[in-house]
């Protein structure tokens, strides 16, 4: 059951441009899923799905696909598109984004799987990022300043 939910997430996501789990819940009922906010919610978390910013504007969920395919120029887009500044302080990274953007963001930073991050937290526009030292802090503060401009 599981499984084919899931399936039928992805479907949905592909087909329409939903942009609240409400609406998601509502579309999986619609076509036979008896489903709980929660369920949904993690589903979202488990399937990597994200909000991303249409071309009209507006936000919408969206699959990210595996940053190895073609170098990962998906996950550097959302990057550009989304990230405003990047600074560290001591062995954090802190990146501001556009608001609704940082979970896609940390998402994609997530994808990259670079070794010096620990692990990342994200807000509506605020990511904060763990490293291993003040030194990888640095260095990935570049890395993203560069991926941004």
């Amino acid at each position: 059951m599981k499984s084919a939910r899931q399936d039928k997430i992805v479907e949905l996501i592909r087909r329409y441009n939903i942009d609240t789990q409400e609406e998601l819940a509502a579309r999986l009922k619609d076509a036979g899923f008896q489903v709980t906010q929660a369920t949904v919610s993690r589903d979202i978390r488990a399937l990597k799905i994200t909000k991303m910013t249409g071309t009209d504007g507006r936000t919408h969920y969206a699959i990210l696909e595996d940053a190895r395919d073609s170098s990962g120029s998906r996950y550097r887009s959302v990057l550009s598109d989304a990230a405003l500044t990047v600074e560290n302080a001591q062995n954090l990274v802190v990146i501001r984004t556009s608001p609704g953007m940082a979970m896609a963001v940390a998402a994609a930073l997530d994808a990259f799987r670079w070794p010096e991050i620990l692990g990342s937290i994200a807000g509506d526009d605020t990511i904060m990022c763990a490293v291993h030292s003040d030194a990888e802090a640095a260095e990935v503060k570049d890395r993203l300043t560069a991926m941004i401009r």
